[in-house]
């Protein structure tokens, strides 16, 4: 997919804007960084750096440009509603009404722009009683019940390693409202403000758990279908330390499993409940602790079982899948921005020449 031609405003900072607009941005829009003077996106100096600027930073702002306006000036102001006149999208990451206070909300924003689709990025959302309540994707998560539902059966609820809230419910959720709306625009209709909660995104990735909730199912920590509840899905210690994902949960795969592990009496335990799965359990952990993690892979393997070694992070890009299909490699036609790199030619296309440039830099506004 290409969206050579949509010019894409980015005001955000941090995590869940700059994924969402690094999606936009690798499918060619250009995507413009709109940063505060002297100190830009609070990423940019998370460690570790590289050059000066974080690793972190770079990997989430590739193909994208960097311009800094004080919004809190007249002049700023002015400037970014020019920048609106030539833009498709919009997307801010603020608390609820700070973009009125800047004299940029959307009523401003539509009134000069009326295709321009705004999406603004926070928390809990532009209204509720959290609306204006501070958080990080850990907060998140535990308010949409994501967290609790993380970690051992009866052990305390363990924060996810990846961003739940931020990357799915904040930044990928925002880019596919986004492209929804640009549909809609292209069909004829007018732009369209989109209040996207990370919240409730993570909310919507429990769409199996409250249906099991509904059906009558007690959802508990560690002990649903697929969070080691039974024996044919879960992670087994290897002899070494390293570990071995089983996910056998269609039954022939199952009964290929046992019959590979020479048990085939847990074959019809797959599903049990009670003593009996803890037997099914025990007797996989003692099979699994026999071998370590790469004596198991010629044996599972070749193996139709669904049945994978658990990789480290260095370990990932070696592997033959992901050499094969290098989701690593990523086409970058511009490397992450350095802090304001591209103000002059951004602003030129609306007016400011290189004079009048150096008076708003020495008046601080851009």
């Amino acid at each position: 997919m290409s969206l050579r031609g949509i010019r894409i405003l980015d005001l955000t900072r941090l995590l869940p804007g700059a994924f969402c607009t690094m999606l936009l941005a690798d499918m060619a829009a250009d995507v413009v960084k709109i940063e505060e003077p002297g100190t830009g996106d609070y990423m940019r100096w998370t460690p570790p750096l590289i050059g000066g600027q974080s690793a972190l930073f770079n990997a989430l702002n590739r193909n994208k440009r960097s311009v800094t306006l004080n919004l809190k000036t007249d002049e700023g102001r002015d400037l970014l509603l020019k920048l609106v006149d030539t833009a498709t999208v919009l997307v801010e990451g603020n608390r609820p009404g700070v973009m009125d206070r800047l004299g940029v909300g959307w009523d401003v924003l539509h009134a000069r722009n009326p295709k321009l689709v705004m999406a603004s990025i926070t928390g809990y959302g532009q209204d509720g009683p959290f609306a204006n309540r501070a958080g990080h994707d850990i907060n998140y998560t535990a308010t949409a019940g994501v967290l609790g539902l993380n970690g051992a059966a009866g052990g305390p609820p363990v924060p996810l390693s990846v961003q739940v809230a931020d990357i799915g419910g904040g930044g990928q959720q925002a880019a596919v409202s986004i492209l929804g709306a640009l549909v809609g625009v292209q069909r004829g209709g007018e732009g369209t403000w989109l209040d996207v909660s990370m919240t409730d995104g993570a909310v919507g990735w429990l769409a199996l758990a409250f249906a099991q909730a509904g059906g009558g199912e007690e959802v508990r920590r560690g002990a649903q279908r697929l969070s080691g509840r039974y024996a044919c899905y879960r992670v087994y210690a290897c002899k070494g330390g390293a570990f071995y994902s089983v996910g056998a949960l269609e039954p022939k795969f199952w009964a290929a499993l046992c019959g590979a592990l020479g048990k085939p009496e847990l074959v019809e335990l797959q599903f049990v409940e009670g003593v009996e799965q803890e037997r099914a359990h025990r007797e996989m952990e003692l099979v699994f602790a026999t071998r370590t993690r790469d004596e198991w892979g010629p044996v599972l393997g070749p193996l139709d079982a669904c049945c994978e070694p658990v990789l480290d992070l260095d370990e990932v890009a070696s592997h033959p899948q992901i050499a094969a299909r290098q989701p690593l490699q990523t086409n970058v036609r511009l490397p992450a921005p350095r802090l304001g790199e591209h103000a002059a030619e951004l602003l030129a296309e609306v007016g400011v020449d290189a004079t009048r440039l150096d008076e708003l830099r020495m008046k601080g506004v851009v």
